[in-house]
């Protein structure tokens, strides 16, 4: 509560990608399907969870924190516990608990409950089975089983972190002796989510959409740069300089384990490959970085454990208390003062002038004031469908959404909607233009 008093007390608006959980959510309770009347990139599971959300409490910003909260305690609690239980370091210790929770601070969005967060739960729990292969020396099938199926469900969670996969079969290998017959066992694990997924959106005749929006939407789209990676630097590089630490530290000053060995091994596997998740994320916003917390966690906690210099040991740790967070404090500050139209929080001036609208561009304040209706929440993945006027069934669907949801103001931020009524006729019959990119539809 303390650490995350500051960012309260900034009164942080919502953000954009807040705002589309939102939105899905909503359109779901509303009856509408996933990826055939909402085109968007987010996982499945994650988006049912923004369902359930809705469902209980609505819009509710006070609701994603305090889900994020029990989840980020969770996660806190799990690792420290995984630490213990294979003892991971000579002394039993709480000081990782400690130590994830300072690194949760040092960006906002940490706390907030995105698609990456729930998803890094699932991959914190394979690795847990990960860390029983290097204790256990005898075939274990249900833990082997286990470390397929949770991470299949983190990448139904976020599809970035597929990366992970090839981690999985890595680290199951090479660290904690898999067999051919294991590996096929996690394998088949692994994919049992997306098989699961497969089949309902097979159901639902939505099987064509949701592989382009959530299997393919990184290669259809670019990312939506929120931040810079100078950005992502700034905040991760405290936090990476003090694992580097905490590796050295750890090295040098103790002899550990063949069980510690396997495990230290693990989680430098493991930070490599969580880096990479980044990347392949279609936005570029610190909240990808949670799943390198673990990682992070296991090396730092080595400078305090293992440290014998007294005066050195306080000063690494109030310097490591004290700076992640405020990096994290005076990088928000910069940002909110500085960037007047940042595209990462949404304006609380900006009210849309109607309740039912469509917003077809980037900038999405209006709809804290208003639902959406039409399927086109992403963008940068409708407009494939919103500007290709070559292919008629395309356009055909396209005026049939409109015609059936008749939104009654239209953003038209990029002109997409100005060309759609040059090609159909009969929808730009619907709607008079209000002022320059607003249409509003005729009474």
């Amino acid at each position: 509560m303390v650490l995350s008093a500051p960012y309260v007390l900034m009164g942080i608006p919502l953000l954009s990608p807040e705002m589309s959980w939102m939105l899905v959510g909503e359109r779901l309770s509303q009856g509408h399907y996933l990826y055939l009347d909402i085109v968007d990139d987010i996982g499945p599971l994650s988006a049912y969870v923004y369902w359930m959300v809705d469902l209980a409490f609505g819009r509710s910003w006070l609701a994603y924190k305090v889900i994020a909260a029990l989840l980020i305690l969770f996660q806190i609690t799990y690792i420290n516990r995984l630490f213990i239980a294979y003892r991971s370091f000579d002394h039993t210790s709480y000081l990782p608990a400690l130590v994830m929770l300072v690194l949760f601070h040092f960006s906002f969005d940490l706390l907030t409950l995105s698609p990456a967060l729930m998803g890094a739960t699932f991959i914190i729990l394979a690795l847990g089975q990960l860390f029983s292969q290097t204790l256990i020396n005898e075939e274990n099938t249900e833990s082997v089983l286990l470390v397929g199926i949770f991470g299949g469900l983190a990448a139904c969670f976020h599809f970035p972190l597929v990366i992970f996969l090839p981690f999985l079969l890595v680290a199951g290998i090479t660290v904690s002796g898999f067999s051919f017959s294991q590996l096929i066992l996690s394998l088949v694990g692994y994919f049992q989510p997306f098989i699961i997924c497969c089949i309902y959106f097979f159901w639902i005749d939505g099987l064509e959409e949701f592989i382009s929006e959530f299997i393919l939407a990184t290669r259809i789209t670019g990312s939506y740069p929120h931040v810079s990676y100078l950005d992502l630097l700034t905040l991760i590089f405290l936090p990476i300089l003090f694992s580097i630490i905490g590796y050295f530290v750890g090295t040098v000053t103790t002899s550990i384990t063949v069980n510690q060995q396997k495990q230290k091994q693990l989680m430098l596997l493991f930070s490599l490959f969580a880096l990479g998740s980044v990347f392949i994320a279609n936005r570029r916003t610190p909240f990808q970085m949670v799943v390198i917390l673990p990682g992070l966690t296991y090396f730092i906690s080595q400078i305090f454990i293992y440290l014998n210099n007294k005066k050195q040991l306080k000063i690494l740790f109030y310097t490591f208390l004290l700076s992640v967070p405020v990096v994290g404090y005076s990088w928000t500050i910069y940002k909110i003062q500085s960037h007047r139209t940042w595209n990462y929080t949404l304006d609380p001036n900006i009210t849309a002038g109607a309740k039912r609208i469509v917003i077809l561009g980037d900038e999405i304040s209006a709809y804290q004031t208003a639902s959406l209706a039409s399927p086109y929440l992403n963008y940068r993945l409708s407009k494939r469908v919103l500007g290709d006027f070559s292919d008629h069934e395309k356009m055909i669907q396209v005026y049939l959404d409109f015609l059936k949801e008749k939104p009654e103001l239209i953003y038209d931020q990029e002109g997409v909607f100005e060309e759609l009524i040059k090609h159909m006729p009969a929808l730009g019959e619907l709607y008079q233009q209000q002022q320059a990119g607003i249409y509003e539809l005729k009474p």
